[in-house]
């Protein structure tokens, strides 16, 4: 009778291609949390990276479009505001109440700068998401893609503190031409100030949260959580960068 030899599930598993030139197993890597299957995870009863990364991704989404509601309903406010007046008792004439103003040409530079940061922080998320990078991480080989990230991060956050000394500049300027607060304040002038003010508190908390990443990226042992706060971080700093462009234009058109 021939000898019959029985291979064991770690010898299948190591030398069976599968079908289709998969291997049998489900275990697949993640490619660093922001693609692959999460299928191992769901066995665990827990959620994946790529899972997670997505439904942070939504959290943010909502709450971005709320902010975005929010500066257009200034917009919309701005606009009507134009048309508002009196009408003069001596000659039943309608006058109005808007007077334009010319935005402080530090804002041109301003916006320049606030893409410019976007750009850095672009490429910062991109950095942490990089597939060759990321692998090492998992390897134990060191940190490769925080250790490229932090550097554009930290520029972004130059960058952004730049960008509210520069508003704080055009406010500065703006009020020694007379129209700040006070006798001689226009209804323009005070939707320059809301309008401008509300963006830089915006941009500040994001300022905010990414200096406070840049202490604690480093803290974090697990890289899907660090690309989930870099990624989390960049959305909100570009929504900032589009909302600005937005009430830019309407400032400058205006």
């Amino acid at each position: 009778m021939p000898a019959t030899f029985i291979r064991n599930p770690v010898e299948v598993e190591k030398k069976d291609p599968g079908i289709g030139g998969k291997p049998p197993v489900d275990r697949r890597p993640t490619g660093g949390g922001g693609s692959g299957d999460d299928d191992a995870w769901r066995r665990a009863g827990r959620m994946g990276p790529r899972e997670l990364l997505t439904r942070v991704r939504t959290v943010m989404v909502f709450a971005l479009a709320g902010d975005m509601v929010f500066f257009l309903s200034l917009a919309v406010m701005f606009f009507a505001h134009q048309g508002t007046g009196h009408f003069d008792a001596r000659t039943s004439d309608f006058v109005g109440d808007w007077h334009p103003i010319h935005i402080p040409p530090i804002l041109y530079l301003n916006t320049a700068v606030l893409l410019l940061s976007s750009l850095t922080m672009e490429v910062g998320r991109r950095r942490i998401f990089f597939e060759l990078d990321v692998v090492e991480e998992w390897l134990g080989l060191g940190r490769p893609a925080l250790g490229r990230t932090l550097p554009w991060l930290a520029a972004t956050a130059a960058l952004g503190g730049m960008f509210l000394v520069g508003q704080y500049e055009g406010w500065a300027q703006l009020t020694a031409r007379g129209f700040g607060f006070g006798r001689w304040a226009t209804p323009a002038s005070y939707f320059f100030y809301i309008i401008t003010g509300f963006h830089a508190v915006h941009l500040l908390i994001g300022l905010g949260a990414l200096t406070l990443s840049l202490a604690l990226l480093p803290l974090l042992r697990k890289v899907e959580y660090r690309q989930i706060a870099v990624d989390s971080i960049a959305w909100y700093w570009h929504t900032m960068g589009l909302a600005w462009m937005i009430l830019f234009a309407l400032l400058a058109w205006s």
